[in-house]
């Protein structure tokens, strides 16, 4: 029961769209990952995700608009709806969600497919 750095934590990732779990709580993960570029679209037929933005500019796309982000700004989406998430530079994001998702929800991308509950 220890404070997490969440810049600390941050500098240890060198890889971007690969999460790390920094904490766990009632079924959840929280996790931090660092992207740059734009992700596949896809769904989670189950679950929400919420993304907050530690750093940079990120945006979730949805087929009809786009929530662009900053440092303090956050976005749930809700179970079942197709997106895909992108950042031109750069950026930070924690993703709250429950434990055992896999990253690319409906979609086995080889390149972007992450490895499930990797701590940090």
């Amino acid at each position: 029961m220890d404070a997490i750095d969440l810049a600390s934590k941050f500098a240890l990732i060198d890889e971007r769209w690969r999460p790390k779990v920094a904490a766990k709580l009632n079924g959840q993960e929280v996790k931090l990952v660092k992207v740059q570029g734009v992700f596949p679209w896809h769904t989670h037929a189950d679950i929400d995700e919420m993304f907050l933005v530690w750093k940079g500019r990120f945006r979730v796309e949805f087929r009809d608009h786009v929530v662009d982000m900053g440092p303090g700004e956050m976005v749930v989406v809700p179970r079942g709806v197709e997106h895909r998430t992108a950042a031109d530079e750069e950026a930070e994001v924690l993703i709250f969600e429950p434990a055992d998702v896999r990253n690319t929800g409906d979609v086995v991308d080889p390149v972007f497919t992450a490895p499930q509950g990797v701590g940090i």
